[in-house]
């Protein structure tokens, strides 16, 4: 299994996609567009920007909805192999962390989700036995200014800074975070990718390039053989840039 990871903005969705169409597997996204908890959710968080409440009442919905779908998609994916998933069930606690540090969240809350994250990963191993971690988490890293850049331009009107000021501190607060997180992770095998460097969704040999990172790593850890191996960087030579514009990321947890 083959798990994206990354702020919003990053690529995480589109990296999802192009990956899943070369090695021929399926890709598995977090929900957007069926998740009847988001708009609360950031309506929450504009309560209490505005001194409305003290908490955000829809932090820990939230979290738990993506928590139980995260986990549902994981069992669909181990069920092949390479299948991809476009976020990490690993970042979930980074997540809810944040909301407790940033006040949309308390501390009681805390406790009970990475209660129940803890004990449904003590689950993890019966889908495949012996197997508690990806094969290969691939971080997408990018700046400040790289995210607020293909937040613009995929449109989505309430991940706007100038729809919601209060976006700015959140942005900058969860890159840290994920400073920090990219440096602690030791669960499986971690590539990190380069997203300001490597503009892999209109320059067609940055795409090759990061593809060409993926496909030795996953050689290194044991993903593929030599053969596939061959037959993937082979392929990079009849490459074409297929439009994923828009997508960027599925998910939208993080932008709170």
């Amino acid at each position: 299994m083959i798990v994206m990871s990354g702020i919003i903005g990053s690529g995480k969705s589109s990296m999802t996609r192009i990956l899943a169409e070369q090695l021929g597997t399926e890709p598995f996204y977090e929900p957007v567009t069926d998740n009847p908890v988001l708009p609360m959710f950031y309506e929450g968080n504009r309560m209490v920007a505005d001194g409305e409440s003290e908490t955000n009442p829809y932090a820990y919905l939230l979290q738990t909805f993506f928590l139980n779908r995260r986990f549902h998609m994981i069992k669909q994916a181990m069920k092949q192999d390479n299948n991809v998933l476009d976020r990490s069930i690993y970042e979930d606690a980074l997540f809810m962390r944040l909301n407790v540090d940033l006040g949309n969240a308390t501390e009681v809350e805390y406790d009970v989700y990475k209660d129940t994250l803890d004990n449904m990963m003590e689950e993890y191993p019966l889908f495949t036995p012996g197997k508690k971690a990806p094969d290969l988490m691939i971080m997408i890293d990018v700046s400040y200014e790289t995210m607020i850049r293909r937040i613009k331009k995929r449109g989505r009107e309430y991940e706007q800074i100038e729809t919601d000021p209060s976006l700015v501190t959140y942005y900058k607060t969860l890159l840290r975070y994920y400073d920090g997180w990219k440096t602690d992770y030791d669960y499986s095998p971690l590539l990190i990718i380069d997203g300001d460097k490597y503009d892999f969704m209109e320059n067609l040999e940055d795409r090759k390039t990061v593809l060409r990172q993926i496909y030795d790593k996953l050689l290194e850890v044991g993903s593929i053989d030599n053969a596939k191996h061959l037959e993937l960087i082979e392929s990079l030579a009849n490459l074409q840039l297929t439009n994923h514009e828009g997508e960027y990321d599925a998910d939208a947890k993080e932008a709170a």
